[in-house]
C-alpha cells in the first residue's frame, strides 16, 4: 500500500540518516584501540584477530588489542564490577566474543550498548528475520545487542582408513561402539565439547525436542532426559577405558584420533579436520561429517558493553567482521575455516565468486552435506545436564 505523501515525508524525516551517522562513527573511531576480550585458546582464531587488527588499522585507523580469556565470564565479571563501582563510562572492555548464558546475563543486567547492529552497513548481508540463527542466541532474542561474526556447527570426525561407514545417529553410534569397544570416547562433560555431545544426543533422543527451547526445570528435566541416560548407560561401558576417564577437551581427543587410540572424534567446527590435516595434526584419511537430521549449530557474536570506552571503534570492528571479503577470508581452511554468517541470497555475483574460489579439501563437508542446523537448547539445559552427568557417573 502507498503511504500518503505527508506521512511518507514525516517518516523519512524521523528515520536516522544511516550513511551520515555511520560516517560520524567512523570518524570518531579513528585513532581508537579496541580492547576485544576473546577466548584465547585457539591459535588460528588469535592469528585471525591479529590479521583483522592490521586490516582495520590500515582502512580505518583503528587498532584491535586482543585480551585473551580462558573464560568469557572473566570479561563479564569485569563489566559487572565496573558498574558496581559506578564506572559508567571509559570501561576497560570494548568488545566481547560472547554467547549464550553470558549474553543473557549481560542483557538482563543492562550491561550492553545498543541496539547497534542495524547501524552497521554490512548488516544488510544478514538474515535478521525472527527465529533466524543471527537473531537468536541460545534461544535468547538478540534484538540488535550483539553482531554475528562466525558460524560453528557440531561435526564428528573419523579416520576413513579404519572406519568404512561411520555412525550417523546416536542410536547407530551406540551400536558401532558396542561392536568396536574402546574405539570411541568424548571430551569430559565439564568441557563445552563434552556437554555439547550430550546435548546433541538429547535432541535426538528426547520425546519432545521443542521443550528444550524453554528453560530446564525440576519439573521437566527428568522426563526429557530419561532416554538420554538410558542410552548413555548402555554406551559408557563400550567407551575408551570403559568410560572411567575422558580426554580433557576436543583438541586432546583429536590427538587421540591422530595417534590411533580412537577412531572417531568430534568438533564444533566443520573445517577442523581439513585444517588439522593441513598442519599435520590428523592423517590425510580423516573426514568430518554431520549426523542425519542435522547437528547443533550456533553463531558466535560480539557485543559491546554499555560503558565501553571505545564504542565507535568496536562498531567499526563489528562491521568489518561482517564484510563479505572478511567472511570469505575467515572461511578459508588455511586461515580459520569458519563458515560465513552471511545470507548467500544477499550476496552479489562477485562476492559469491570469492567464496566459490576458496580452497577445499576431501575432509571438508559441503554446506549441503552438513544438513540442517539444529538450534541450541536453552542455556539451562547444558548446566543441568553437566550436573546430572557428574552426579550419575563420577560418584
Amino acid at each position: 500500500m502507498r503511504l500518503p505523501i505527508l506521512t511518507a515525508v514525516l517518516l523519512a524525516a524521523a528515520l536516522p540518516l544511516r550513511a551520515e551517522s555511520w560516517d560520524e562513527i567512523v570518524a570518531a573511531a579513528r585513532g581508537q584501540t579496541v580492547y576485544w576480550n576473546a577466548w584465547g585458546g585457539d591459535e588460528r582464531t588469535n592469528d585471525f584477530i591479529a590479521w583483522a587488527s592490521d586490516q582495520v588499522e590500515a582502512q580505518y585507523g583503528v587498532t584491535i588489542q586482543q585480551v585473551k580469556l580462558a573464560d568469557t565470564a572473566e570479561a563479564v565479571t569485569r563489566v559487572v564490577a565496573e558498574k558496581a563501582a559506578g564506572q559508567d563510562a571509559d570501561g576497560s572492555v570494548d568488545m566481547i566474543w560472547i554467547n549464550g548464558a553470558n549474553f543473557l546475563s549481560m542483557k538482563e543486567q543492562g550491561l550492553l550498548h545498543g541496539p547497534f547492529v542495524a547501524d552497521l552497513p554490512n548488516a544488510r548481508y544478514l538474515d535478521l528475520s525472527p527465529g533466524s540463527a543471527a537473531s537468536v542466541d541460545f534461544t535468547v532474542p538478540v534484538e540488535g545487542y550483539e553482531a554475528p561474526w562466525r558460524l560453528a556447527k557440531f561435526v564428528m570426525t573419523y579416520d576413513s582408513a579404519r572406519v568404512e561407514t561411520p555412525p550417523r545417529s546416536m542410536a547407530a553410534l551406540l551400536e558401532w561402539s558396542a561392536a568396536n569397544p574402546g574405539r570411541f570416547t568424548h571430551p569430559a562433560v565439564s568441557n563445552f565439547m563434552g556437554a555439547t555431545f550430550l546435548k546433541q544426543a538429547l535432541i535426538e533422543l528426547t520425546p519432545d525436542a521443542s521443550a528444550l527451547q524453554g528453560p530446564a526445570t525440576e519439573g521437566n528435566f527428568d522426563a526429557a532426559t530419561a532416554p538420554l541416560w538410558a542410552w548413555y548407560d548402555a554406551l559408557r561401558p563400550t567407551l575408551w577405558r570403559g568410560g572411567e576417564t575422558f580426554p580433557e577437551n576436543a583438541s586432546v581427543q583429536e590427538q587421540m584420533l591422530n595417534d590411533g587410540a580412537v577412531d572417531i572424534s568430534m568438533a564444533f567446527d566443520p573445517a577442523s579436520a581439513a585444517a588439522a590435516i593441513e598442519k599435520g595434526l590428523l592423517p590425510e584419511t580423516a573426514r568430518a561429517y554431520a549426523l542425519e537430521g542435522g547437528t547443533i549449530g550456533n553463531i558466535s557474536f560480539v557485543a559491546i558493553p554499555y560503558n565501553a570506552a571505545h564504542k565507535e571503534g568496536a562498531m567499526v570492528v563489528a562491521n568489518f567482521l561482517l564484510d563479505p571479503a572478511t567472511q570469505a577470508h575467515a572461511q578459508d581452511i588455511t586461515v580459520l575455516g569458519s563458515f560465513a554468517v552471511l545470507d548467500p541470497a544477499k550476496l552479489g555475483e562477485a562476492e559469491r565468486a570469492a567464496f566459490n574460489a576458496l580452497p577445499t579439501s576431501p575432509a571438508l563437508p559441503t554446506l549441503e552435506a552438513l544438513g540442517p542446523t539444529l538450534i541450541e537448547p536453552h542455556p539451562s539445559w547444558m548446566t543441568m545436564i553437566a550436573e546430572a552427568w557428574a552426579e550419575r557417573y563420577t560418584r
